[in-house]
C-alpha cells in the first residue's frame, strides 16, 4: 500500500504539460456563454459537474477535474475556464500544488469576463435559458 502512495506521489510530481491553453469559444465560465448554446448541451450534467469545484473538506491529493466539452472523452483535457477559477478563487490547494509542475501555465489564456461561482455558470430565468 506504501508503494502505491509513493508512486502516485511521483507522478504527481513528473513535469507535464496541458494539452489545451486557451479558453474555448462557448466555456460556460465565460460570462458571456449561453451554456443551451454548447453542442449535446445538457443542464443535468452540467449541474453534477458542482463535484469539479474545491471544498475546505476537500482531501489533500483529491483532484475531480471538468474536462473541456470541445473534446472527445478519448482526447479530453481541462476546461481552461475551471481550471483558471480553481487556481484563483476556487482555492483548490491540490490543483495548485500540481500546477506547479505544469511547464506551460504561463501560456493560458483566458477570452473575456469570467463567472466567480460555479452557480453562475448554470442556466437561469426564462425557462432555463440566460437573459441576453
Amino acid at each position: 500500500m506504501a508503494e502505491a502512495a509513493d508512486s502516485e506521489a511521483k507522478k504527481m510530481r513528473e513535469p507535464f504539460r496541458l494539452k489545451r491553453t486557451r479558453q474555448c469559444k462557448k466555456c460556460p465560465w465565460k460570462v458571456t456563454t449561453d451554456p443551451h448554446d454548447i453542442p449535446s448541451y445538457s443542464e443535468a450534467l452540467h449541474r453534477e459537474l458542482s463535484r469539479t469545484i474545491a471544498s475546505p473538506d476537500m482531501p489533500l491529493g483529491s483532484t475531480t477535474t471538468m474536462a473541456c466539452h470541445e473534446h472527445a472523452p478519448a482526447d479530453e483535457m481541462h476546461c481552461v475556464g475551471w481550471l483558471t477559477h480553481q487556481l484563483g478563487p476556487g482555492n483548490n490547494i491540490p490543483l495548485r500544488m500540481r500546477m506547479r509542475d505544469c511547464e506551460n501555465a504561463r501560456e493560458i489564456a483566458l477570452d473575456g469576463a469570467q463567472h466567480k461561482r460555479f452557480e453562475d455558470t448554470l442556466p437561469r430565468g426564462n425557462g432555463g435559458r440566460r437573459y441576453g
